[in-house]
């Protein structure tokens, strides 16, 4: 029953992470200053669910602290310099990176077809950037690629904290990436609109998401934790295409493509040979 409902809180999270692209576009203000706001909220909601927080100043609390706030600030610039597809899939190569690293970090060895989806997902990878990109596309993409990396390790960090609490990773990472933000929070400041997506971004896109996500880390591995919410990259430029009519490049989307498919049937395989041995 626990695992069942860690799964739904997966899929939750990977509901409202998908909203980051559209609302994130929507904002005509720096990156950083978005990042910093969004987190500024989002750690508000925070205090607010979970309370007083107890801090152990750990290497996996700080370590997950680190690498939300680098996962959480990347995001949101690859946003803005590259499509919000590229941006969402090159994220998603962050089962890849916890599969290979989660080996003598936690112990979690992955199987033979974790090893298939790291081929796989890498040759989609290398499509992205075959693509037509302009200097600014090319650095959204790097950023992108970067912000898998560290919400792989962000995600077994989290997990080494699973007898503990890894909200409070959430929390130092959240107020991290708004105190980075400060300095870039001049000039001219959104509209309304631009302030409601920004209330939006940190209580729904951020703040319920890991919610969510740190709910279902006790009871999934670091790559479950990565492999389930596949409906995210699949939402986020969905979103972007429909209210904002933003449309990825046939290469990007080719990768796009080969990355989703090899993470869904990575997740989905297993399930259905448990099912048929059942």
């Amino acid at each position: 029953m626990e695992r069942r409902t860690a799964v739904i809180y997966l899929f939750c999270a990977a509901l409202c992470w998908s909203l980051g692209g559209v609302l994130i576009k929507g904002v005509m203000w720096h990156p950083m200053a978005i990042s910093g706001v969004r987190s500024f909220i989002a750690a508000a909601l925070i205090l607010l669910v979970f309370g007083r927080p107890r801090f152990t100043w750990s290497v996996p609390q700080l370590g997950g602290a680190l690498t939300y706030a680098a996962t959480a600030i990347l995001f949101v610039v690859s946003t803005k310099l590259t499509t919000a597809a590229n941006a969402i899939l090159l994220q998603y190569t962050a089962p890849a990176f916890a599969a290979l690293f989660g080996i003598w970090y936690l112990g979690e060895r992955p199987r033979r077809s974790d090893w298939i989806t790291l081929v796989v997902v890498m040759g989609g990878m290398v499509l992205f950037f075959l693509d037509r990109l302009t200097l600014a596309g090319l650095w959204g993409n790097i950023a992108a690629l970067v912000s898998g990396f560290t919400f792989a390790w962000m995600a077994l960090f989290m997990r080494r904290q699973k007898d503990t609490s890894p909200m409070e990773s959430v929390l130092l990472g959240n107020l991290l990436a708004g105190l980075a933000g400060i300095p870039f929070m001049t000039g001219d400041l959104p509209d309304p609109a631009g302030w409601l997506r920004l209330a939006a971004l940190g209580v729904v896109q951020l703040g319920m998401a890991y919610v969510f996500f740190t709910k279902a880390i006790r009871h999934v591995t670091a790559v479950e934790s990565l492999l389930i919410p596949t409906i995210e990259p699949v939402l986020n430029p969905i979103w972007t295409l429909l209210f904002i009519g933003e449309i990825p490049g046939p290469l990007a989307l080719c990768g796009g493509a080969v990355i989703i498919g090899a993470v869904l049937a990575r997740g989905i395989v297993p399930l259905l040979r448990y099912r048929a041995s059942g």
